[in-house]
């Protein structure tokens, strides 16, 4: 996620770790004045000219609704979790830079991770190739140190998990799907009037200046 960022380096004109980021996103929102909801979304309902949005046990009602739920990945490598941000990543154009010249590993077997593992080689990194079935753990102190694949275990200074697809949960009955994104179009609408999506939840590439410009 974008909190746990350490180095946004891809937005124009910002250089800030996500958590600074994201306090300046919130920032603006609270002087623009915009009433923030914290609670977990459990489904849309159309109801017709509105829509009912359950939020744990509330209900809320709104005449439009925007779906930035970001992506939902498979299930976590062992000490995948733990070093988000400390040597895990999940873009290697994104954070390859941080790692110039030093060992990496790689795990995917897409046509993207393949382009990917040439950008890292490109700036130097010695990369490990993985596929993700070879019994994969990551290791480390306060940052990531190692990889155990195969039973055997590799010194590495970051781990770029680059999976093909993604997984994302329902909200609202009917909504179009392609690949496991929503479909949107040129406006970010959906298939059904009065819902839209933005962000890494409508698909590659997985930018946050991609995202703005969505949310724009």
């Amino acid at each position: 996620s974008l909190y746990k960022a350490p180095l946004i380096a891809n937005y124009p004109g910002v250089k800030l770790t996500g958590p600074e980021f994201q306090q300046a996103l919130l920032d603006q929102m609270a002087e623009e004045g915009v009433e923030l909801i914290h609670g977990r979304a459990l489904s849309v309902m159309n109801l017709g000219e509105t829509f009912g949005i359950a939020v744990g046990n509330d209900f809320h009602e709104a005449t439009a609704v925007i779906i930035a739920a970001g992506i939902t990945r498979e299930s976590a490598y062992k000490g995948e979790n733990e070093y988000v941000g400390k040597g895990v990543s999940y873009c290697a154009t994104c954070d390859g830079m941080l790692y110039k010249g030093k060992n990496v590993a790689v795990i995917g077997t897409s046509s993207e991770a393949r382009e990917d593992m040439e950008f890292l080689r490109s700036i130097g990194c010695d990369v490990l190739e993985l596929t993700g079935s070879e019994g994969i753990e990551i290791r480390g102190e306060d940052k990531v140190t190692s990889i155990v694949a195969g039973g055997e275990e590799h010194e590495v200074a970051c781990v770029f998990i680059l999976k093909d697809t993604i997984s994302l949960s329902k909200l609202v009955q009917g909504l179009e799907y392609s690949n496991g994104a929503i479909v949107v179009n040129s406006d970010m609408a959906t298939n059904i009037p009065g819902i839209f999506a933005a962000g890494d939840c409508v698909g590659k590439p997985y930018q946050v200046g991609k995202a703005a410009g969505d949310g724009n």
